[in-house]
């Protein structure tokens, strides 16, 4: 890849410091529902769609609902949270500013499709984006490349001309699938498998800072 064609980026962990929100709207739900909270429960939930995710929370942790309702019942609690404050990480709207006026962008996210038109216009980042796709309008969540291949259609290109910023195992996963070129910035709180990193083209310690020069040197 002489020069990416286009950016896409993941939403959870990348541009929002929201893995732990997702984490305690997810275990409050389980415990208030007399399930059985794990501790590698929100590990094992990075990168699956929203039925993914909510169907093994009915199955593995034992919430007593149908996983539609378990779904909806998250994401009302995300919303909530989100409409008092979207904790946006330092450095990403620099970082996404830099790279909308060299490339489009696009968002590949495994958060649900309200959820992430939320925090898009909370965070007047929508302008910035000429796509978005939520892992459940796709037939398979991350680690599956299904988000990537779809956002690049959306934006009438093929994968492999794409980047992709991603910060989980399973997210590396998806986008070394689709065959982008993969930028990862490790995920804090829950940190990607060194096998998962080792996919990646550029390995960042921040999103801040990160911007179309570093991404254009990367893909020479």
């Amino acid at each position: 890849m002489s020069r990416p064609a286009a950016v896409i980026f993941d939403l959870d962990g990348v541009l929002v410091d929201s893995e732990k929100v997702w984490n305690e709207a997810r275990r409050q739900l389980v415990e208030e529902r007399g399930g059985c909270w794990r501790e590698q429960a929100q590990r094992a939930m990075m990168g699956m769609s929203s039925l993914e995710w909510s169907r093994y929370m009915a199955e593995e942790l034992g919430v007593p609902m149908s996983p539609e309702a378990i779904s909806a019942a998250v994401v009302q609690r995300l919303k909530r949270l989100y409409r008092e404050r979207v904790p946006l990480i330092a450095g990403a709207r620099e970082a996404v500013a830099s790279l909308a006026a060299r490339w489009p962008l696009a968002i590949a996210s495994s958060a649900n499709r309200p959820v992430i038109e939320l925090v898009l216009e909370r965070t007047a980042l929508a302008a910035f984006f000429e796509a978005a796709v939520s892992s459940e309008e796709v037939a398979h969540g991350k680690p599956a490349p299904d988000v990537y291949i779809e956002a690049a259609r959306r934006l009438s290109l093929e994968p492999r001309s794409c980047a992709a910023v991603e910060d989980s195992g399973n997210g590396l996963r998806a986008a070394a699938a689709a065959g982008m070129l993969v930028v990862a910035i490790p995920n804090r709180e829950f940190p990607p498998e060194e096998e998962a990193l080792a996919m990646a083209d550029l390995v960042l310690p921040s999103i801040a800072g990160f911007d179309a020069d570093t991404l254009a040197a990367a893909a020479r």
